[in-house]
């Protein structure tokens, strides 16, 4: 969990005042026209006790955050986050667009302003505030499947069909121990009946304890060939503050147990070599391997070792951007598994567009993409990080159907 300083939290709170600010301005001038006084007057008392609240509640987290437990901690800014984006966003929305219309009222019309501008203001307020909430309360959980199939030419016929259900991205922190939400995205996975299951990392959003309770449902999962993970940047424990290096370690290693526990096995630089009527299928595994400043433990190189001679590679690597850097043009390596993005857990989808502003952040940020003969596919995750909600980013189980 990342640590903001004082300065910035206040910083925040000025912006959350002042766009409110803007906001009553506007909010007001639209019920003096078309409320009684006293409804005015229960708007305007809500309206700046929810406002209070929420920069109140910051504040005091803020001071006391080292006081808390790390769970509690979680638990308590996760909602925050929430409440501010969902109250924060509306508004300035709100703001842009009922200044724009009534600066558009004065300059070219007269005498409409009172019924149009006031209505079209609040929707462009309201609809985001409810894409927000359905985001927050609905969609995040609304596990979606995406069916793929990859054609290869140098596919051995043994491996013809195969059917891997690729997941990322858990960061089974967020569940807050609600396994049985999760379950609903198992028995999806099961009901694939996959041949593997590979997962791309950020099992944990920071700490070890998040994984309690959940050994049992992430040990439902089946395949028929195998279970193979590798490990993302919230993994290592790199976003949280240690009391001596040494607490770091156990964490860690206690990550990498919860592996072993559950019938996976960890990947950490290496290849596990499969082999079906004298032809091969290595999965390579590397460990997180990243642009600044996401630090590179991965070692492509050293992964590689163990899968000279295979027929086919599979590569399970976080970060999508190590594929253009490291994987294309240098390596034969036929198809590559990735996460990390989430999509930024925000865009929209068209028949087979789709759109997200993390395109702006990354060149590689959901679904299929080729060089010629290499593939890479980026999964857009199964949990959610930062924004407790996903708007038009559904999380994702991937069957990929290789041919």
């Amino acid at each position: 969990m990342r640590r903001y300083s004082l300065f910035t939290i206040v910083l925040l709170c000025l912006a959350i005042l002042l766009v409110d600010l803007l906001s009553y301005y506007w909010l007001s001038r639209i019920t003096e026209l078309h409320l009684s006084p006293t409804l005015q007057t229960l708007v305007d008392v809500l309206f700046w006790f929810f406002t209070f609240g929420l920069i109140s509640a910051i504040l005091v987290l803020k001071l006391r955050l080292d006081s808390i437990s790390a769970e509690r901690r979680n638990r308590l800014v996760t909602s925050l986050y929430g409440l501010t984006v969902s109250s924060f966003a509306p508004k300035v929305i709100f703001v842009l667009v009922i200044s724009i219309l009534y600066t558009l009222h004065f300059v070219f019309s007269e005498g409409v302003s009172v019924f149009v501008v006031p209505i079209l203001g609040l929707i462009s307020g309201v609809i985001p505030f409810m894409v927000i909430l359905y985001a927050i309360f609905v969609s995040v959980y609304r596990f979606r499947t995406v069916k793929q199939q990859i054609k290869f030419e140098n596919l051995p016929q043994a491996f013809k069909g195969l059917r891997i259900v690729h997941i990322s991205d858990l960061h089974l922190g967020s569940f807050n121990r609600r396994y049985h939400i999760l379950d609903r995205a198992i028995e999806k996975i099961n009901q694939l009946k996959p041949d593997y299951i590979l997962f791309t990392g950020d099992l944990v959003n920071n700490y070890a304890w998040e994984l309690d309770g959940w050994q049992e449902a992430f040990s439902k999962l089946d395949a028929k060939k195998g279970k193979y993970a590798v490990l993302g940047n919230h993994d290592y424990g790199d976003y949280s503050e240690w009391v001596t290096p040494e607490e770091k370690a156990e964490n860690f290693s206690l990550i990498q147990k919860f592996y072993e526990d559950t019938g996976f096995i960890l990947l950490r630089n290496e290849s596990c070599l499969q082999t079906e009527e004298q032809n091969s299928l290595a999965i390579v595994g590397v460990e997180n391997w990243g642009k600044p400043p996401f630090r590179q433990y991965g070692d492509l190189s050293k992964a590689l070792s163990g899968a000279n001679g295979a027929d086919f590679k599979i590569l399970m690597s976080h970060d999508p951007t190590h594929w253009s850097e490291e994987v294309v043009y240098n390596t034969d390596i036929d198809l590559t598994l990735s996460g990390h993005t989430h999509g930024l857990q925000a865009g929209f989808r068209y028949r087979n567009r789709h759109w997200s502003p993390a395109k702006f952040k990354y060149k590689h940020w959901a679904g299929l993409y080729s060089n010629e003969s290499q593939y890479l596919y980026v999964n857009r995750g199964l949990g959610w990080m930062g924004f407790p909600g996903r708007i038009g980013m559904r999380p994702e189980i991937t069957l990929l159907e290789l041919n």
